[in-house]
């Protein structure tokens, strides 16, 4: 059972490199196909583009990443946690499959697993262990287990195949993207693809996760309101991650039927959470979706459960994001230009049209920092407008350069929060948790150093 009490499907986990190879010619095929027959339904002339991005085709696009995981599904994921922000709604509804639970694996395929990790007669460790998952995502599921002495632990199995798939999965998904003319084909993507690489090698390590775990545990100690479990190492392998286990309430399930004091409070704690990261701790956890999350009703804490996307943030570039927060927040064009410019979104090459719309899209965004005393999240009408403002800007006036690597992962973290809160319909005032960050972090953290450290934009 999951932790929302909804049983889980299996599905064997497709492991071999020609299997997955052969699964992604599918997709290719289906989308392709699926254009064809949109193109013949439509009037003549219509946009490629609207022929291909259908929600048909973003449905079947949804469910065949979902089905092979891994890498794969990683990447649909971080597109679906844009999808409100930069496609259409249609699309972005077909997407959100991806930020469900997962398939499980088969139990063969389950066992296989854990005696690769644990060796011959690996029972034997535990005096009980839940065969049924309690949770399944992209790169691997979750089992409770108690072990021979007495702890109970939430063991977190990676999916077969997944770490020698990364590098072929992420290219794949690539050009599949292009042809459902889900990204624009002139931008030159191999930095951005590199990047996603190297951070899911690092995602599929669960002893660089576990590091990880240890080391966001110890910066949250000072603070009651949230809650890390203790990595246990003698159960850590590198394809298994062995954790206390924590019983809560997934806070997606407190959406609907939770007080409103208490939704914006949560609103609060992830806001006041993102800013610490970007300007105190200079280290974020990165993917930002529901199942990351849980309540803890007799303590009151939010536990964070996953930290396999965190990743350190250069002092120049907190730097450079104190900049382009505070611009947001006090609504300064001139100076949200220079700074995007330190953070490398803009180049020597863009038109000053381009320019401008790229400022703008920014402060749409950043509406939240600029709203003096609670923001309403349900009612916000900003994803609607930064996605109009983000296609326009890519599809409209062609601006093509690609963000860069590093901000990709930030965006992601502040896009992400603002859309957990809309879900949470949270009520939270953004700007005073901005303006107190700024003034702590930036002051302890020397994170207002000189931005001229920035790496040459390329």
């Amino acid at each position: 059972m999951t932790h929302s009490g909804k049983p889980l499907r299996r599905s064997r986990v497709p492991a071999g490199r020609l299997e997955r190879l052969a699964r992604f010619g599918w997709l290719a095929g289906e989308v392709a196909v699926g254009a064809l027959a949109e193109g013949v339904r439509r009037v003549a002339g219509a946009p490629v583009r609207n022929i291909v991005l259908t929600a048909t085709n973003a449905q079947r696009l949804a469910q065949r990443l979902a089905g092979l995981r891994g890498a794969a599904m990683k990447v649909g994921q971080m597109l679906s946690l844009q999808g409100e922000a930069l496609l259409p709604p249609e699309i972005a509804q077909a997407l959100a499959i991806l930020r469900a639970e997962a398939d499980a694996m088969p139990l063969a395929q389950l066992r296989r697993a854990m005696g690769r990790a644990y060796g011959v007669g690996w029972e034997r460790r535990f005096r009980e262990f839940d065969p049924a998952p309690v949770a399944a995502a992209s790169i691997g599921q979750v089992h409770r287990a108690r072990t021979d002495d007495g702890r109970l632990l939430a063991l977190k199995i990676q999916y077969p195949g997944v770490a020698r798939s990364i590098d072929s999965d992420v290219q794949n998904v690539a050009t599949v993207l292009r042809l459902a003319r889900l990204l624009p084909g002139e931008v030159d993507l191999s930095a951005l693809l590199a990047e996603a690489k190297r951070q899911l090698r690092r995602e599929t390590d669960y002893h660089i996760e576990a590091a990880f775990q240890e080391r966001y545990r110890a910066l949250v100690a000072d603070d009651a309101a949230y809650a890390v479990p203790r990595v246990h190492e003698d159960f850590t392998t590198t394809h298994i991650l062995a954790m206390d286990f924590v019983d809560g309430v997934p806070l997606e399930d407190l959406c609907e039927r939770a007080p409103q004091a208490q939704r914006d409070r949560l609103g609060a704690l992830l806001y006041q959470l993102v800013f610490r990261e970007l300007f105190e701790f200079r280290f974020i956890q990165s993917d930002p979706n529901f199942a990351n999350y849980m309540f803890l009703p007799t303590t009151e804490q939010l536990a964070l459960l996953d930290f396999g996307g965190s990743r350190d943030i250069p002092a120049w570039l907190s730097a450079a994001y104190v900049r382009v927060c505070a611009a947001g927040a006090a609504g300064d064009r001139a100076e949200l230009r220079a700074a995007l410019e330190a953070v490398g979104f803009v180049g020597p090459h863009e038109s000053a049209a381009q320019v401008a719309a790229l400022v703008e899209l920014f402060l749409i965004g950043s509406e939240l920092f600029r709203h003096r005393g609670r923001y309403d999240f349900a009612g916000s009408t900003v994803p609607a407008r930064a996605r109009d403002a983000a296609v326009d800007l890519a599809f409209g006036k062609g601006f093509v350069r690609p963000p860069p690597p590093d901000a990709v992962f930030l965006q992601r973290k502040l896009a992400g929060t603002f859309l957990l809160c809309i879900s949470l319909h949270a009520r939270v005032d953004v700007r005073a948790l901005l303006l107190g960050a700024l003034d702590r972090g930036v002051r302890h953290s020397g994170a207002m150093r000189n931005t001229t450290e920035t790496p040459t934009a390329g």
